[in-house]
């Protein structure tokens, strides 16, 4: 072997080598890629957008803590009943104990279920606020997640505060069977206590918003908002295609399809949404004066 064979051997053995070194100290969750036009993006730099794809303007799912940032002023946020946890009443069992289940959800996120409430500003405007996070068993609507909702709304009723909650669910949590159900007239009965105060309920249908969620205070607003593109139904697609044996357009269930029938009645992106909340609330309360 010559001199110059041996050198360029060694040499190639480095680069590989710096490479590999290089390659190992790139952190995961460093880049991410959006699923509807394939950018491929600093995750730090998505978060700093409001997780939305400055390219499609694809709105990425977020947590209730990123929304109570992206909404609330700094430092005016009071939570409510954030010590309320679900038991298992009916020590239900699919392929694992639902009380294991929701341990290992509180672990995974922070949270002790699927719905944060407080009372936050709005820009120096004071609302009640409840925000569904679909990380926690797919937003589904449990007896915590009602009886949280239901304190929020009785408490803004006494208060003379507008309130605005999130949603974001798959609907009504099976685990907890007629427990869960009844969550539905609960917080509706709340909410008509709060209209005949004459105050101001806004629903907020970000995607998924489906189910038992969708069939109650989701749809019982003053002014219903929906985030672009938002999946928003009661029954899945496949389930209707199969009852009515037709073929559904594509954009059936989605937030432009509803507000195109009258179902809702604004569409707002998310980094447009604390702005636009305000516009409503000063209004509100201009005409309240």
């Amino acid at each position: 072997m010559s001199l110059s064979e041996w050198l360029a051997i060694k040499r190639n053995i480095s680069i590989k080598n710096n490479i590999k070194k290089i390659s190992s100290e790139i952190p995961e969750g460093l880049w991410i890629k959006c699923n509807n036009c394939g950018l491929l993006m600093y995750y730090k730099s998505l978060h700093k957008n409001q997780k939305v794809c400055p390219e499609c303007d694809n709105h990425f799912p977020t947590s209730s803590y990123d929304r109570i940032e992206q909404i609330i002023d700094k430092d005016t946020w009071f939570p409510i009943n954030d010590n309320l946890a679900s038991t298992d009443p009916l020590g239900f069992c699919d392929k694992k104990l639902y009380e294991k289940r929701l341990y290992d959800m509180q672990i995974k996120t922070g949270l002790l279920d699927a719905v944060q409430t407080g009372i936050g500003n709005i820009n120096n405007i004071s609302v009640a606020l409840g925000i569904m996070d679909f990380r926690f068993m797919g937003g589904s609507m449990g007896s915590v997640v009602g009886e949280k909702l239901t304190r929020l709304i009785e408490k803004a009723t006494n208060m003379k505060k507008p309130v605005i909650i999130l949603c974001a669910s798959g609907g009504a949590r099976m685990q907890e069977g007629m427990l869960s159900l009844m969550q539905m007239a609960k917080i509706s009965s709340a909410l008509q206590k709060h209209q005949q105060a004459g105050l101001l309920y806004i629903p907020i249908l970000t995607s998924p918003t489906t189910g038992g969620v969708t069939a109650s205070f989701a749809m019982l607003g003053d002014i219903i908002i929906a985030e672009p593109n938002a999946l928003i139904a009661f029954a899945g697609r496949r389930v209707i295609e199969q009852t009515i044996r037709e073929d559904l357009p594509k954009n059936f269930q989605t937030s432009e399809y509803l507000f195109k029938h009258g179902f809702i009645d604004l569409i707002i992106p998310r980094i447009k949404l604390k702005n636009n909340l305000h516009k409503i609330l000063s209004f509100y309360y201009g005409e309240c004066q």
